[in-house]
């Protein structure tokens, strides 16, 4: 036998878990730090003892977790089980449904609800809850259930779902093209200089963290993004802001406003969980942290979804209102700049 037939013999119950190919950036980095960059919730010790089962392939090759990945490496984690991904349960959960026909279904997704099973989050997830209260849902390549598009765990907002499959590949292709509507409000960390403008900028991994999103000037390295942004409110420390989408890139909207140095308020993934702007004084600290009490998650909400409807061609467009953790957050900051006596 080949080594390679050899290979595919000794692999042949196991199921590829995670797949990743390091950049041409990447500077020469153990396979269990590499690993736990990329992998949410991992530990060292369940990396390290994956590959002493030999379960951490790099080029299709076992190797030990001190093995050094280099550039363009293709690094998997192949396990005995199926991922828990793809072994879908139903499960009765809450689902804020604000639009249903037979084509389509329009979702206002809680924040703190993942929309689909991943590492770490298998079960309590969007696509758990609608493959209960909808059967036979089309399934794209990645094994889930009429999704089309997505947005971040602790984010807020407006998801359609597709509920044939004429109506996933006609919403497929509409994200694909840009000619959705997606428009987000967010607050960011400082007083934004101008009152609208355009973000642009390749969006990819981060070479320094695996769990962030970075924008690169170098047309190498991730995907074209750009986000227009129009200043609702300034509340003297932060600004809302309106954002719209032209394209829809992992984290855009986050990646893009700390790259101009206004990070969403409270993103724990990017810093905004610090005091970025404002005084030293004890009673303002307190009143920040208050803040993050009432909105424990990044302040971003996906406000308006329009899109046209598969089966009319009518362009839809809906609404949601801003959820109550964050208009709680966003009085409190109208008090303060309201009240507050400090120069500005």
């Amino acid at each position: 036998m080949t080594e390679e037939e050899i290979l595919e013999e000794e692999n042949q119950d196991l199921y590829e878990h995670h797949n990743f190919v390091a950049t041409a950036g990447q500077i020469p980095l153990r396979v269990d730090k590499f690993l736990m960059n990329f992998i949410e919730n991992a530990t060292r010790n369940k990396i390290q003892d994956a590959a002493k089962d030999g379960h951490i392939l790099v080029n299709n090759i076992a190797v030990k977790s001190s093995y050094k990945v280099k550039p363009f490496d293709e690094v998997k984690v192949v396990l005995t089980h199926p991922p828990h991904e793809q072994l879908l349960v139903a499960e009765d959960l809450p689902i804020d449904i604000i639009y249903e026909d037979d084509a389509v279904i329009v979702v206002n997704k809680a924040a703190g609800m993942v929309v689909h099973p991943g590492h770490g989050n298998y079960s309590g997830t969007l696509v758990n809850g609608l493959i209960y209260h909808f059967e036979n849902l089309p399934t794209n390549s990645n094994e889930r259930p009429g999704l089309v598009h997505r947005i971040d765990k602790d984010t807020s907002g407006l998801l359609v779902v597709a509920k044939t499959e004429a109506a996933m590949t006609h919403l497929s292709k509409q994200f694909f093209d840009r000619s959705t509507e997606r428009i987000y409000y967010a607050l960011a960390w400082g007083n934004i200089d101008e009152d609208e403008g355009i973000i642009e900028g390749n969006i990819g991994r981060s070479l320094k963290n695996r769990l962030q999103m970075d924008v690169f000037p170098d047309d190498d390295f991730g995907k074209h993004a750009v986000t227009r942004y129009k200043v609702l409110e300034r509340f003297m420390y932060v600004t809302l802001v309106e954002c719209k989408l032209e394209t829809g890139r992992t984290h855009q909207i986050r990646a893009h406003f700390k790259h101009i140095g206004h990070t969403l308020f409270n993103d724990e993934r990017y810093g905004g969980n610090l005091i970025l702007k404002g005084t030293t004084f004890t009673k303002y600290k307190q009143f920040v942290q208050n803040c993050f009490k009432v909105l424990p998650r990044q302040a971003l909400h996906a406000k308006t979804l329009g899109f046209t409807h598969p089966t009319t061609g009518e362009f839809m467009q809906f609404n949601s209102e801003i959820p109550q953790d964050f208009a709680d957050c966003l009085e409190k900051w109208r008090v303060y700049s309201a009240n507050s006596k400090e120069e500005f």
